[in-house]
């Protein structure tokens, strides 16, 4: 059964002037594409115990989150310099807040980073129980999309890698 929420989006999206997303922020174009679907051919993420996500970094207050990944999260990422951020590097993380959704076979992850002054999102689909698949876009800066892979660990952990590094989730 959907939410109400998820009803409204979805007569939204159909009458062409809402999105896919639940979050009702710009939609990530062609989230199945074939950049997509090659760098998720090569691409892998274990979620051992001795991966830079496993240990908890996150300050997110996950109480009353328990069985669903949908809720709040603490993010992560790196590989790339933020040309707004004096001082990036590629090696430095950029820490911030995301927000999980799942609506029907897809998952949306909102988040933050800067001090909330930087936003991104990535849309994607299940492949199993664990992995994910999809792309982000930087909705601070449209023209810059990549393909992104995850891996659902648990409930608290969600380990993630785009093209140029990680972009991980945990509570």
């Amino acid at each position: 059964m959907k939410s109400e929420s998820e009803a409204k989006l979805n007569v939204a999206s159909e009458a062409g002037f809402g999105t896919r997303n639940p979050f009702g922020v710009m939609d990530v174009p062609d989230p199945n594409d074939e950049e997509v679907t090659r760098f998720a051919g090569g691409a892998s993420l274990e979620g051992s115990a001795d991966d830079e996500n496993a240990k908890n970094w996150s300050a997110a207050d996950n109480s009353g989150q328990h069985g669903t990944i949908e809720g709040n999260w603490s993010c992560r990422w790196n590989g790339g310099a933020d040309p707004t951020i004096p001082g990036d590097a590629a090696h430095k993380w950029k820490q911030g807040r995301g927000q999980a959704r799942i609506t029907e076979e897809r998952i949306y992850l909102l988040f933050d980073w800067n001090s909330g002054a930087r936003q991104g999102l990535i849309d994607a689909r299940r492949e199993g129980p664990q992995r994910l698949v999809g792309k982000y876009i930087n909705l601070s800066n449209p023209e810059i999309t990549r393909p992104w892979i995850g891996r659902i660990v648990s409930e608290q952990r969600i380990d993630g890698r785009w093209t140029e590094g990680r972009l991980d989730f945990r509570r």
